[in-house]
């Protein structure tokens, strides 16, 4: 059984420190490269950040990711427009799904979302669409039960007949 090394989050950038140590010591870029278990083109790439920008060029640098295509004001707007309801929007039936509301958005402010992304904007908002209800609301169970005890027994029978 393999043990995982644990980390410090910036150990990459600790890593490029040591490279820069070592080379100030007199060693290689290939001895720097195996002594780290690097590549030695990500050594000359750390030793030109450096001739570039100074010790800073080694610095751990945050991915951001995208840029968001909803800005944050017009995602603030989103519950208020829910809030009219589903049926204000042509949607039968007053129930949110993601998929409606990446419609609604789509409409609202010209951006495409899938349906996925839409319930991880509505999690940042601490907002939940609603599920929708696995039968009509219109349905009557009383009527449900009573084609099943008194309909359905005798349309048994007459296919039973009709076979015979």
């Amino acid at each position: 059984m393999s043990k995982k090394r644990v980390r410090a989050p910036d150990w990459k950038e600790m890593r490029r420190y040591r490279a820069l140590e070592l080379k100030r010591e007199g060693w290689t870029l290939e001895e720097i490269a195996e002594a780290l278990d690097v590549s030695t083109r990500s050594v000359k790439k750390w030793m030109k950040a450096v001739r570039e920008e100074g010790e800073i060029g080694l610095q751990a640098r945050p991915h951001l990711g995208a840029p968001p295509r909803l800005p944050a004001e017009e995602l603030a707007l989103l519950p208020e427009l829910l809030a009219a309801g589903a049926e204000a929007y042509g949607f039968r039936g007053e129930v949110w799904t993601s998929a409606r509301i990446a419609v609604v958005i789509e409409w609202e402010f010209g951006i495409s979302y899938h349906k996925s992304h839409v319930s991880r904007l509505l999690k940042a908002l601490d907002w939940t669409p609603q599920k929708p209800v696995t039968h009509a609301t219109q349905r009557d169970e009383k009527e449900i039960e009573r084609w099943r005890t008194e309909v359905w027994p005798e349309l048994k029978k007459r296919r039973a007949t009709k076979a015979g």
